[in-house]
């Protein structure tokens, strides 16, 4: 009889993140979202089951650091795992219970809540509409969850009024665009999720300022593939905050050099044009200072992704970086991407990908996208199996806190 397999997290399992922001865009934690991967896997009956070792093997194979550096873990869990208990395999530092909308309020169910709390572990309430059988579990909650987009703006501040009674803090889900996010912040929600940082506050009829001209000018130069040795040194030295921080990222722990560089020549002699010019164009971006800190990760995170799946795509991995960084120009400087990338010089296969999403840099983008927003079915396809996708989005993730630590300061 051969031996059974079981298959590690990154191979049967896909878990992505989405970040949850306070009141001063700031990343309060982030919710996982996952899939098990065991569904055609004839030994393993019980969902709830697979869906705990998931969870569980998450924690254990990349820890609660990656997953969600100093913030909070939102995990969903069913009723089943409530009652079982299987929740306390997880740490009760900085991890949120989900309660599922599906979940009735049986008094087991309640009972379970009030262990968990006892136990350290706070709780949220998801997708919750207050209703007269619902309504009891207000008393057993920390958070409360709200979809927004599943209420007319009358009934969203019926219902903020009525949890406001109750000592919860309020998160409003699935905010998707800046005039959404204001009208939350307004009504008094503490949290919010979405991806409205990720996408564009676009005012009609009005153009980049010149300080933002200027940075995306630099970009343009950067991207020069013709700019000589002394000329991308020169673009680099005139910027001085650019400077100091390229050398102490060149210098960190993170690029591993055999030695340490004091000057832009040298730093470009050890690395490369071509990773110089990547570098210098994330810290360019890093530097605009009126964004969330987490759009910056974003970038970093889309970038390294590109930059390992491209070739399996049939792309360059170079390229793969500069589409998977650029796609989120358009939320960095509120405008809109074709007017963006018209200033600057790009390959044309780097530009089919990010306005038309076509050719080998399209389809990439197009699959790490649909990963990031927990699209499953949308970044599955018959070239790369959805276990590589899991690995390169959690190398990708670690690779980017680190270089945050270097650039963010």
């Amino acid at each position: 009889m051969s031996e059974i397999v079981t298959p590690t997290l990154k191979q049967s399992a896909l878990v992505g993140r989405q970040a949850i922001f306070n009141r001063q865009m700031e990343v309060f934690g982030y919710e996982l979202l996952y899939r098990d991967g065991t569904d055609n896997r004839a030994n393993i009956v019980d969902g709830d089951e697979a869906t705990a070792r998931v969870m569980v093997n998450s924690f254990l194979e990349l820890g609660i650091e990656q997953i969600s550096g100093n913030g909070q873990a939102f995990f969903n869990l069913t009723a089943n795992l409530f009652l079982g208990q299987q929740y306390e395999a997880l740490p009760t530092k900085n991890v949120i219970l989900e309660v599922l909308e599906t979940i009735d309020p049986t008094p087991a169910v309640l009972e379970a809540l009030i262990q968990a709390r006892k136990c350290g572990y706070k709780i949220a309430l998801d997708d919750f509409v207050v209703s007269d059988s619902h309504r009891v579990f207000l008393n057993h909650a920390d958070y409360v969850k709200v979809d927004v987009l599943a209420l007319s703006q009358d009934e969203l501040q019926q219902q903020v009024a009525i949890l406001k009674e109750f000592p919860v803090q309020l998160l409003a889900e699935k905010v998707e665009d800046h005039e959404i996010y204001a009208q939350c912040l307004d009504l008094g929600f503490d949290y919010f999720q979405g991806y409205f940082f990720c996408k564009p506050q676009i005012v009609e009829g009005v153009s980049l300022n010149s300080n933002r001209m200027a940075v995306i000018l630099l970009l343009a130069k950067l991207q020069d593939p013709f700019i000589e040795l002394p000329a991308l040194e020169g673009l680099v030295k005139n910027d001085i905050a650019l400077s100091v921080k390229l050398l102490r990222y060149v210098n960190s722990a993170s690029v591993g050099l055999p030695r340490s560089v004091d000057s832009i020549s040298q730093a470009i002699g050890f690395v490369g044009t071509e990773r110089m010019r990547q570098w210098a164009s994330l810290l360019i971006l890093a530097q605009t200072g009126d964004k969330p800190t987490e759009l910056m990760r974003i970038a970093l995170i889309r970038a390294h992704m590109c930059e390992d799946l491209s070739p399996l795509y049939g792309g360059s991995p170079g390229q793969g970086f500069t589409v998977g960084l650029f796609s989120i120009l358009d939320a960095y400087f509120d405008c809109d991407m074709r007017q963006l990338v018209a200033e600057l010089p790009l390959a044309p296969e780097i530009l089919d990908a990010l306005l038309k999403r076509e050719g080998a840099l399209g389809t990439t983008l197009e699959r790490m996208l649909a990963y990031e927003q927990g699209n499953w079915e949308g970044c599955v396809d018959s070239i790369v199996e959805p276990g590589k996708f899991n690995a390169v989005y959690w190398q990708s993730v670690e690779r980017a806190n680190t270089v945050m630590e270097t650039i963010v300061q």
